[in-house]
């Protein structure tokens, strides 16, 4: 295969994660458009989470590989059943919710759903995570990890609490601004975080190549979109204004460490 032949294929191998990104951001724009709890807002919550969990698989097959990819899905589902059934059964780390019957079929309780979300959520919070301790140690990059992978769901909970997809037994003491969701969860986040982005800072570690074959702008719209697309969301159509100021508060950091970041030489 030609020169010209080999770059067009890599370009177009390369633009796979931005398709299922796209469609997540237009797809997210729709969800506070429709009625609160029916079928059509479940079926966007459905359709933004299966575009989230694709984003971060193809994003990892195409810039490290397949076996990265594989091992992206397969170490974030096993992990997030683990957690989510655990909490279930004990209380922790989370403390005590239930699911509705809304998120569909289950494996030990937990909704197929759910680990798909973690999916959509671990990936690129590992690839921020990477890209803000650039030339870090591990601890640094798992922890940063950890702490945006927690931060992600102190916005997305009130409203998935809202939607009627999980109820807390004791949601308070929480965050000011967010009576729905107890500080346990935080906690209990943070802690899943810590295991997860170390077990995916080790897969990469042994299976990737470097450098990746592609940027990480895909995962990263998606962070970003869920994050501040869904502050604005909360404040200007579902009455959380709570979450949406904290879904600012928290990227804030992030933005000026990205914006110093790019500054240096």
């Amino acid at each position: 295969m030609s020169g010209p032949a080999l770059a067009r294929q890599g370009s177009r191998t390369a633009a796979l994660p931005w398709v299922p990104a796209v469609l997540l951001v237009l797809t997210a724009i729709a969800y506070p458009l429709t009625d609160a709890g029916g079928a059509v807002r479940d079926a966007v919550s459905w359709t933004i989470v299966l575009l989230g969990s694709t984003v971060s698989v193809v994003h990892a097959t195409v810039s490290r590989g397949a076996r990265t990819g594989a091992g992206v899905l397969l170490v974030t589902a096993a992990t997030a059943v683990v957690f989510e059934s655990v909490g279930l059964a004990t209380g922790f780390p989370y403390g005590e919710y239930t699911y509705s019957d809304d998120l569909g079929p289950t494996l030990l309780g937990v909704p197929f759903l759910v680990p798909l979300a973690w999916l959509m959520m671990a990936w690129p919070s590992w690839l921020l995570a990477r890209r803000l301790t650039r030339g870090g140690r591990r601890a640094a990059r798992v922890g940063v990890a950890a702490a945006v992978f927690a931060a992600w769901d102190v916005v997305l909970d009130p409203q998935m609490v809202q939607a009627g997809y999980w109820t807390w037994a004791h949601p308070r003491p929480s965050l000011p601004g967010i009576d729905t969701v107890p500080l346990t969860n935080l906690a209990g986040w943070l802690l899943a975080g810590l295991v997860l982005m170390t077990l995916l800072d080790l897969l990469v570690a042994g299976a990737a190549p470097e450098p990746p074959r592609t940027g990480d702008g895909a995962p990263l719209l998606v962070l970003g979109w869920m994050t501040l697309g869904g502050a604005v969301a909360h404040a200007g159509w579902l009455g959380l204004p709570g979450s949406a100021t904290w879904g600012v508060l928290l990227a804030v950091p992030v933005l000026v460490a990205l914006a110093v970041q790019a500054r240096r030489p």
